[in-house]
């Protein structure tokens, strides 16, 4: 691996800036102490301007050397709502139920150590913003940043990305061209029949019967109403009804996910949904109320940005170890970003096994690994080199 030697030099620096922000985690448009440890850190590397609280919490640095193009490389800074499980770990979460289960803390130490070398060694002409986003987990922060002027204020020809990735071996990197996560759309449907004693069900209108009903039918949406070289998830992940044995509840209550790589798909997923509830209420003769939500758009790599950063991956990482990237059903709300400007997001490896990988994302055991901060901030500033050579 070819890791910049000064980033090497300073990476127990990043590894105590990882470290400190993994201790505090913040959620969603929380990430006060966050946004201001990383504007405190890009104002003492030096960076030509600190802007703070864009889209709410988010954090935007500049970083310049001379007349050119500008490009934007991005960090997630939220935590999610989980109890951190790992006992023996000295920079556990010191915020009961929150934590870094997702590893922005890393992605946030990796762009500091990527803006401190960019500003000792502006090895690029043109012009480096540094995006720093609050509420990437749900609660569409980079649509809060764009909406509060980040591409009229700072405009840019390309926006960078990277997530970590379990399972994929640390010191390796994948990326590709095209679409690489999913929509994330989710729905609620309630089931109204009218309850009454489960010894008498010739009496009720069940919704439960109904409501089981629907469940099954909606896998008919991605197995017969979806055409196979198409990807569709359609998966309900809540079912509630009911208090008691014997009686036969009014309502039931159901939610799931729908994930896609093609809004056409997303749309034809919800309007077949919307005619089956209407189906089950007719057939059990209840009363079927669908809400569909869309949530985040697919991420769909464009095609030059994906080159280039493939091309830095191979400087960083070696040829042999940069990967193809497979489309995963997880979404990021980096997609907002490339429906606006051309750009890509990929993944580094995060390892196997042991306190790193073993845990995959999300997960209460889950950390970052620290061994991958040097090539990542590498990464990010071979990326800039291509994209605005001096």
């Amino acid at each position: 691996m070819a890791v910049i030697n000064r980033i090497a030099a300073f990476s127990p620096e990043m590894e105590a800036w990882r470290h400190d922000i993994h201790q505090h985690p913040e959620l969603a448009y929380e990430e006060h102490r966050t946004a201001a440890r990383v504007a405190a850190l890009l104002r003492e590397f030096g960076v030509d301007e600190v802007t703070e609280g864009v889209g709410g919490t988010g954090v935007v640095g500049v970083i310049r050397n001379g007349d050119g193009p500008s490009i934007a490389l991005r960090a997630d800074m939220d935590a999610l709502p989980i109890e951190e499980m790992a006992e023996d770990r000295t920079y556990k979460s010191v915020h009961a139920g929150k934590m870094h289960a997702c590893g922005h803390d890393g992605h946030t130490a990796m762009l500091l150590g990527a803006a401190r070398y960019l500003c000792e060694a502006r090895p690029f002409r043109g012009q480096v913003v540094l995006v720093f986003q609050p509420a990437e987990e749900g609660r569409a922060g980079a649509k809060a940043m764009i909406d509060d002027g980040l591409f009229t204020r700072w405009p840019v020809e390309a926006i960078y990305g990277m997530h970590n990735m379990p399972g994929i071996d640390a010191g390796a990197f994948a990326v590709a061209p095209g679409p690489v996560m999913a929509a994330a759309d989710r729905f609620t449907i309630t089931v109204t029949g009218h309850g009454g004693h489960a010894a008498a069900p010739h009496l009720v209108r069940d919704p439960i019967v109904a409501g089981t009903a629907l469940v099954t039918a909606l896998q008919t949406i991605a197995s017969r109403n979806t055409k196979p070289t198409d990807t569709l998830v359609v998966s309900v992940t809540q079912f509630h009804a009911g208090d008691t044995g014997n009686v036969i509840p009014d309502s039931a209550w159901l939610a799931g996910t729908v994930r896609h790589f093609d809004s056409t798909v997303g749309q034809a997923t919800e309007q077949r949904m919307r005619a089956i509830a209407a189906g089950i209420a007719a057939t059990y003769n209840v009363d079927v109320d669908v809400q569909y939500i869309t949530g985040y758009p697919p991420t769909v790599n464009w095609d030059g940005p994906a080159a280039l950063v493939r091309e830095a991956a191979v400087d960083v990482f070696g040829p042999e170890q940069v990967q193809v990237q497979a489309p995963a059903m997880f979404a990021e709300d980096f997609s907002y970003y490339l429906q606006q400007v051309p750009g890509c997001y990929a993944y580094i490896g995060n390892g196997h096994g042991g306190p790193h990988g073993c845990s995959g994302l999300h997960n209460p055991f889950y950390d970052f690994n620290d061994a991958i901060l040097p090539g990542g901030a590498s990464l990010f500033v071979r990326v800039v080199e291509r994209a605005l050579p001096k």
